[in-house]
């Protein structure tokens, strides 16, 4: 057999990665939503068998503002525009109904904090084609549904959220067996016998998450600044990941 050729090497790898949905993602912490996504990519159920996500975490160096709502919509749109435009020249078709599933997604990971600008953020996220998964008042309130329920107000406090999830019985056993705590920094990693291990009553954790999330979302208004407690990261796992359950 002859020797391939770079060029032929290049194209056949092409052709292996496009059998996946491109998913680009620009996440506001450092680490924490980077590793719950790893591990939800790697181990959860598929919601269709054989599509599978490819995902590039797109802001890994950033700090600062570029890693506030608003500049990161902004980025995330010239990315989209971007990953479509390639889309369309390797023959994608978004409406195929065989393929469309791989057309490129771009989402966007912030919680409520003190930022301004959200309103704006989602608006121009939703006219370009660009996901969000917003949590009020922070990332932390999802993992702690993977827990407990909880339903009473925050105020933006995330380091009570973050609180709450540390006091969980057995939470700091996953990162040593003979912990009785574990500290706020370190909690930031995400380690996956918290998240795929199953509930109480022998359900997995993500379906008693994403029931508790779909309640407290419920009768919220029109200003994201006001839904204290919300979270939508079950929205990213089904439509983003294209994952039912882990």
């Amino acid at each position: 057999m002859g020797k391939v050729k770079g060029k032929d090497n290049l194209v056949r790898q092409g052709a292996r990665r496009s059998q996946k949905r491109m998913v680009y993602v620009y996440a506001e912490g450092e680490v924490t939503e980077r590793e719950y996504i790893d591990i939800v990519r790697d181990h959860g159920v598929p919601l269709v068998p054989g599509q599978k996500v490819d995902v590039r975490y797109m802001n890994l160096k950033a700090d600062g503002d570029d890693r506030k709502p608003l500049p990161m919509v902004e980025m995330a749109i010239k990315k989209l525009r971007e990953a479509e435009r390639e889309a369309e020249r390797s023959g994608l078709d978004k409406n195929d109904k065989r393929n469309g599933w791989r057309w490129p997604q771009v989402w966007v990971f912030f919680d409520r904090d003190d930022h301004p600008g959200i309103i704006r953020a989602r608006k121009l996220a939703a006219e370009a084609g660009v996901y969000i998964a917003y949590s009020y008042p922070c990332f932390e309130l999802w993992r702690l549904l993977h827990y407990q329920n909880y339903t009473s107000t925050f105020g933006r406090a995330c380091h009570r959220a973050n609180e709450l999830l540390r006091g969980q019985p057995g939470f700091a056993q996953t990162y040593g067996r003979n912990l009785r705590t574990v500290s706020e920094e370190r909690s930031k990693h995400v380690h996956a016998d918290q998240i795929l291990s199953k509930d109480s009553g022998g359900r997995s954790r993500y379906l008693t998450a994403k029931g508790y999330a779909k309640k407290i979302n419920e009768g919220h208004g029109i200003d994201p600044n006001t839904w204290d407690p919300y979270t939508d990261v079950f929205e990213f796992v089904e439509k983003g990941l294209l994952v039912k359950d882990y």
